[in-house]
């Protein structure tokens, strides 16, 4: 697999403070990958994550180069899908679930209403949402927190992008959704040959999955490397911690249990 972007020395701090988010970070992606960004709140994995899909906030400034293997940053919404931690926050509530995830391929495909009308369908079968035909016309409030994170899913993915970033998608689910949503994710990603990046703070979770993990802690890099290589001989003593907070690491991976 070859990088599909060069991170070198990534600096993002943010308007009204004077120590960054991120400081001086050096990390490749590689394409067709699953990466996990691992670390606490304040670890600067979402401000990572925002700054590879260009969503950072105004004022935030951003020092060092991510160069973009096609020269180019991807599109949000067209090259590039975001999930966000809550999917309220993400759906409007006054669209219904069929307008919102018909307009990703009305905006990035150029489809007119109807066949954006039954993509969106069919993306809503894809993500397994109960009764999709109905679905297609509730208001987010009347679906589950676990339904909603599909219906986010399935906005993110139906312009085809190359890349899907999932920042804390899970963390407000419970144990069961949450490995049902990561198993999605997995499959997902690996039947359109897609580039995955997965912020979380749960390296249980993530090394169910995940060809690669990249800790950080108080806004730098502290570790990189082969989802194994890391677990079995952790280079710091941050990264030893969490593998010892989750003593589940050598069972068998959620998502291998969770139906779907």
């Amino acid at each position: 697999m070859s990088t599909l972007c060069e991170i070198r020395g990534l600096s993002v701090t943010y308007r009204g403070q004077t120590e960054p988010a991120l400081d001086h970070v050096d990390l490749d992606i590689v394409a067709g990958e699953r990466l996990a960004i691992i670390g606490e709140s304040g670890s600067g994995k979402s401000t990572l994550a925002r700054a590879i899909a260009g969503l950072l906030p105004p004022g935030a400034r951003l020092e060092g180069k991510m160069q973009w293997r096609s020269g180019q940053p991807p599109l949000p919404g067209r090259d590039l899908g975001f999930v966000f931690q809550d999917p309220s926050s993400s759906l409007n509530p006054v669209l219904t679930i069929g307008e919102q995830v018909a307009e990703g391929g009305r905006r990035h495909l150029g489809l007119s209403w109807r066949p954006a009308y039954t993509l969106a369908l069919k993306m809503l079968e894809r993500v397994r949402i109960p009764e999709p035909e109905n679905a297609m016309k509730a208001f987010p409030h009347q679906l589950s927190g676990g339904q909603r994170q599909r219906v986010a899913i399935a906005a993110a993915l139906v312009a085809r992008p190359g890349m899907l970033i999932a920042d804390e998608a899970t963390s407000a689910l419970d144990m069961v959704v949450q490995a049902q949503i990561v198993s999605l994710l997995d499959e997902l990603v690996r039947e359109a040959g897609m580039t995955l990046i997965f912020i979380t703070h749960d390296i249980a979770l993530a090394s169910g999955f995940a060809d690669r993990l990249a800790i950080f802690k108080d806004g730098n890099l502290i570790e990189s490397g082969p989802t194994g290589n890391v677990l079995a001989s952790p280079k710091d003593a941050y990264t030893r911690t969490l593998i010892a907070s989750h003593r589940d690491l050598t069972t068998p991976p959620l998502i291998r249990e969770a139906s779907v």
